[in-house]
């Protein structure tokens, strides 16, 4: 094994570690492999959408890793030639001038490596009407592709016929269960032990949002070292606010 090999796989071991086996992570995974292992003549897109929040990035991190698989995060503002010179980056390409010669130069990559591509934040290229261009990568190169985006991302595609019939599966997002709770806790607060009570709370309340349920997380731990323990339950917690993405409500002094 070369150096560059191990620092690879050391790399990809600590993304994996980091990352808790919540149910989003194995939906997301287990839609990729479906979509790699296909046969030839099935289609090749998979779209994975749900609301903000509930980890689908964290998810599409953990499939990357795992399945050595290429990735792009669309940001609003990107044209369409942004999008493709980011591709072609992403792949190890330099891009060439035009978008076309781009094209030719990222489907020929994914044919040859034959690695999955994972395209996040999707809902960009679907408000800026540049799906076709996803389409004739997918044509030009037949890989695996995983789509992810915000829970109306099926219905936005609907436009789109010839690109809405070559998905093989939608995989709407799950909003995180208690088990997911537990694995979040194993993973970012190994120094105190949060209560069942106190965590059943913080999914209630936060409606099953990963991100909202890690950030009460983290605020157990703090609550629990500043107050010199080593674990908290919800009597332990008391009054003290859970945070569920609502601004506090404005205190008038008289």
């Amino acid at each position: 094994m070369t150096y560059l090999e191990d620092e690879f796989n050391s790399q990809k071991t600590g993304v994996l570690q980091t990352v808790a086996p919540i149910t989003n992570v194995s939906l997301c995974s287990q839609a990729m492999m479906r979509a790699v292992n296909r046969p030839i003549h099935l289609p090749g897109f998979v779209c994975f959408y749900g609301p903000s929040g509930w980890g689908k990035s964290t998810a599409a991190c953990y499939v990357q890793h795992d399945q050595d698989a290429y990735y792009i995060q669309c940001q609003e503002g990107w044209t369409r030639k942004a999008v493709l010179q980011a591709m072609a980056r992403e792949l190890g390409l330099a891009p060439k001038k035009t978008n076309y010669e781009i094209t030719e130069q990222i489907c020929k990559q994914l044919a040859s490596s034959q690695r999955p591509l994972i395209v996040d934040e999707f809902d960009h290229l679907v408000n800026r009407g540049a799906v076709e261009m996803i389409r004739d990568i997918y044509e030009g190169s037949r890989a695996a592709i995983l789509l992810i985006g915000e829970e109306l991302l099926p219905d936005k595609l609907q436009r789109w016929e010839r690109f809405h019939g070559r998905v093989l599966d939608w995989i709407p997002a799950q909003p995180a269960d208690f088990d997911d709770c537990k694995h979040l806790v194993a993973l970012y607060c190994r120094e105190v032990a949060i209560g069942d009570d106190l965590l059943q709370t913080f999914l209630q309340k936060t409606k099953g949002s990963t991100r909202r349920i890690v950030v009460n997380i983290e605020r157990a731990r703090l609550a629990a070292m500043e107050i010199g323990e080593t674990s908290i339950d919800l009597a332990g917690w008391g009054d003290r606010q859970i945070f569920t993405g609502e601004p506090p409500k404005r205190r008038f002094i008289s």
